[in-house]
């Protein structure tokens, strides 16, 4: 598969990203590229990194240049040692084939879902923010990962299990208290693309007040909501118009009708399981969520347990769980992008 960023550039950039992937990949001290300006250097520098997470050892560069020259002087740096990049990529290669070959006989939907259910399960987020967890050797090594880490394993298990994948990536936004730039997925799934953000389900699961649990909120979402909550975007990506395969949806756990909700709470509470659902009947209005709050209280009363319901109100999903204790239900706001924040 082509990678992406490379299909939006010049013939010149091109030729560049190439000598680079080609110098980093012989872990080469320097070498000569097309000379082109400073600021699409660190452009194609910087999606080539995107198109190709699997060169987890070059996380920077500076160059030189003479005055009358044709072509730059590119100066990589690793994250490690000579020695020690080899040692990484043998268990990196290792590591990923492993887990793709776990899944390599599944349909596409299930490989997506094999991928981020592995993500949720086994990465936690780094709010060290260590320099690896920007690379693949966070998650896939260490088990820890910032947003850039995590869509970058995304993109190598997809690449290994054949399913097209990049990574996006939005600016930061300091009036909102978002101090980083934050990245994620888009796939295609049966010739469809959709927004696919791991770190963001990763963090409501951890964070869940009934215990760590695998979460969907944001499992192939269409452009409309996955910019609910996240910023525009700093650099192209495909548009994704379909919503009609988000994971609740598929499940058949996206409500347009209060009754609905009722009586799959009710069932709930009478199994002591937990439901997480979407609300899709129309905007998730206060008024809207007061009605919907009521309902899960009352589907508790009816059984004597209290509702502990949690909201990701951007993304109209309510989770709720019902236990014994009688006392009054309560309601906890959550907070998916926690680790961009702070």
């Amino acid at each position: 598969m082509e990678p992406f960023y490379y299909t939006k550039m010049t013939k010149q950039q091109q030729a560049a990203y190439h000598v680079i992937m080609q110098g980093a990949n012989a872990l080469a001290d320097e070498f000569q590229i097309p000379r082109i300006e400073i600021a699409e250097l660190y452009d194609v520098f910087f999606r080539l990194r995107l198109d190709h997470p699997e060169i987890f050892w070059m996380t920077g560069y500076k160059y030189k240049y003479y005055q009358d020259s044709p072509n730059l002087i590119f100066v990589p740096e690793y994250l490690f040692d000579k020695n020690k990049i080899r040692e990484h990529q043998r268990a990196m290669s290792s590591r990923v084939e492993k887990l793709a070959r776990a899944a390599k006989d599944l349909s596409e939907w299930e490989k997506e879902k094999y991928i981020h259910d592995f993500i949720c399960d086994n990465v936690t987020y780094d709010k060290l923010k260590k320099a690896y967890s920007h690379e693949i050797i966070g998650p896939l090594g260490h088990g820890v990962g910032v947003c850039e880490g995590i869509a970058k394993s995304v993109k190598v298990l997809c690449d290994a299990l054949g399913i097209w994948c990049m990574i996006a990536v939005c600016g930061n936004n300091p009036e909102k208290g978002i101090k980083y730039r934050h990245t994620w997925n888009i796939v295609k799934i049966g010739g469809t693309y959709y927004h696919l953000d791991a770190t963001f389900d990763n963090t409501l699961g951890k964070h869940s007040a009934a215990g760590q649990e695998i979460r969907y909120d944001y499992f192939n979402l269409d452009d409309k909501k996955i910019f609910r909550d996240h910023e525009p975007l700093i650099a192209p990506a495909p548009v994704c118009t379909n919503g009609d395969h988000f994971y609740y949806r598929e499940k058949k756990l996206s409500f347009t009708k209060e009754e609905d909700v009722y009586k799959r709470s009710l069932q709930a509470a009478k199994k002591g399981r937990t439901l997480t659902f979407q609300w899709r009947g129309g905007y998730l209005t206060r008024e809207v969520l007061e009605k919907l709050l009521d309902l899960l209280r009352k589907a508790g009363e009816e059984k004597q347990k209290a509702a502990r319901i949690s909201l990701n109100w951007s993304q109209a999903v309510i989770r709720v769980s019902y236990v014994e204790d009688r006392g009054l239900a309560c309601v906890d706001m959550e907070e998916a992008n926690e680790g961009e924040k702070e």
